[in-house]
């Protein structure tokens, strides 16, 4: 019944046409184009004509001019979620990109730890000091145990926080000082404070051990009975004392040589003895004298603030007396003030997250084995700790740089163990090792190959901006990278300098 109503209706506006065109036999133009552009409601019949038991409707979709403008018509992955630090604009999409690894832990990420590896210039300190500045906010202590260039100090001054500055006229840090356990020791009951004691001297001796293998020490790892008589002496003083025994202490309990330490290592005359701890003691009195003398040699004179919304440790004045005093440096500073946070913590003194910068992570790992060793127990800890570890580096022969296969395999799977990788401009060598740790896609190798630059000076002979400054790759777990740029606010620019040493170099040159 509908079609022939439809074709009765077609026949008869056929008819009228006819009649308005005036002739009896050929068809007006304006019927035959109407049939042919005109279809039937469920299309034309056939193959190929659209034929449609139901048309769709569609749907609209409405949007402001510039956002209609900025439609990309190639398929992305899903952003970032808009939490936590932010960044920049994408570099593809100019949305809003943000960084939280603290706050996406069982969603995107299960380890906090960040790594981040850029050519130097390229704004590697920049981007780590804003996610410290961020999380300061948030109320996260930024804590920086070993700061060798000293370009956190003006950051955490800014925020009201503690810069302990280490050198010879400054401050002194006695590497065997207990921290705030000291002064609760005594309010404990005698059971818990005897453990709390061996937990002490525990961390003493493992400390010495590890400034012994540095080339102010022995130059190598104790062996079994150095390691043995060291620690029985560290034991030994500690249990005379009253106040925290320095490392002077145990040198001399050395030197004396009680009956104590005889039987510690099996011997039973002064000769044989002597023999044993000779090479032992001195070189723990080389960490007294010296490059490091009135270093680490006495008491601590200024201990660590831990109610301070930030902390840094300030090295900045070892840098001239070379690379083997700033790598004995770091570990005091790094074993005191870690030590110091968690014993405040075991006391339920503090129970603040942190942020741990570690830039210029190269030095760090020269260190020695204890820095390794240390750096190696945080990645795997600081998820139940509550603590975003950043390491920063310019590249992956760092870790390959350490004289042991123990001590490489571990520097290597520090990368492994971040969930968060941040890549600046890095060579294509140098994305070839990343890639080999952590898969990349073509696209992110080019893109990241792209903001590299070989020669950053210009035909004047002046220092020209790096062209990648301020880009960086974020990659969570095996995401898709989220390219980014960072502009710094005017208060940032200030604090986050770290050029002003080569502009005043240049204006005293010219």
């Amino acid at each position: 019944m509908l079609r022939r109503t439809t074709r009765q209706a077609q026949d008869a506006r056929r008819s009228r046409l006819l009649e308005e065109a005036g002739t009896a036999g050929a068809e007006p133009t304006a019927w035959r184009l109407n049939r042919e552009v005109i279809a039937p409601r469920r299309g034309w019949p056939g193959a190929g004509s659209g034929r449609t038991p139901y048309t769709d409707r569609g749907a609209v979709y409405l949007g402001t001019t510039v956002e209609v403008a900025g439609i990309f018509p190639f398929v992305l992955g899903s952003s970032l979620p808009p939490e936590g630090v932010p960044i920049g604009p994408d570099l593809l999409t100019h949305e809003l990109v943000c960084f939280d690894p603290g706050g996406w832990v069982g969603r995107l990420v299960q380890n906090p730890g960040v790594w981040i590896m850029a050519q130097p210039g390229a704004g590697k300190s920049a981007i780590t000091k804003r996610i410290a500045l961020v999380y300061s906010s948030y109320g996260w202590m930024i804590v920086v145990p070993g700061d060798v260039k000293g370009e956190y100090a003006p950051l955490v001054r800014a925020l009201g926080g503690q810069v302990v500055r280490i050198g010879r006229g400054l401050d002194r840090l006695n590497p065997l000082d207990s921290g705030p356990l000291r002064r609760r020791l005594n309010a404990l009951p005698e059971e818990r404070r005897e453990t709390l004691l061996a937990e002490i001297n525990g961390r003493r001796s493992d400390l010495l051990h590890a400034l012994l293998a540095t080339p102010h020490g022995l130059g190598r790892r104790p062996t079994a009975p150095e390691a043995n008589v060291v620690g029985a002496a560290v034991e030994q003083v500690a249990g005379r004392l009253a106040d925290d025994p320095v490392i002077p202490d145990v040198v001399r309990a050395l030197r004396e040589g009680p009956k104590e330490l005889w039987d510690r290592l099996l011997v039973d005359d002064l000769d044989e003895y002597r023999t044993l701890v000779r090479e032992v003691t001195l070189a723990l009195e080389n960490l007294c004298t010296g490059p490091l003398s009135g270093l680490f040699d006495g008491p601590t004179t200024t201990p660590v603030d831990l109610d301070a919304p930030a902390l840094s440790v300030d090295l900045s004045a070892l840098l001239t007396a070379g690379d083997q005093v700033v790598a004995s440096g770091l570990l005091a500073t790094w074993a005191y003030s870690y030590s110091a946070i968690d014993s405040a913590r075991a006391l339920g003194m503090m129970n603040r997250p942190l942020v741990l910068p570690l830039d210029e992570m190269w030095r760090a790992l020269r260190a020695g084995p204890g820095m390794v060793e240390a750096m190696d127990s945080m990645t795997r800890l600081n998820r139940s700790k509550g603590e975003v570890t950043i390491f920063v580096t310019h590249s992956l022969r760092d870790p390959e740089s350490l004289p042991t296969p123990e001590d490489r395999a571990k520097a290597l799977g520090l990368m492994d163990r971040c969930d968060s990788l941040i890549l600046g401009a890095l060579g294509t060598g140098e994305l070839d090792r990343v890639n080999s740790q952590r898969p990349l896609t073509s696209e992110e190798r080019a893109l990241v190959a792209s903001w590299s630059a070989p020669n950053t000076t210009g035909l004047d002979g002046t220092n020209q901006r790096h062209p990648g400054r301020g880009k960086y790759l974020i990659k969570i777990g095996s995401r898709a990278g989220a390219p980014a740029r960072l502009d710094l606010t005017p208060a940032e620019e200030s604090l986050y300098d770290t050029d002003k040493a080569m502009r005043m170099r240049r204006t005293v040159t010219e």
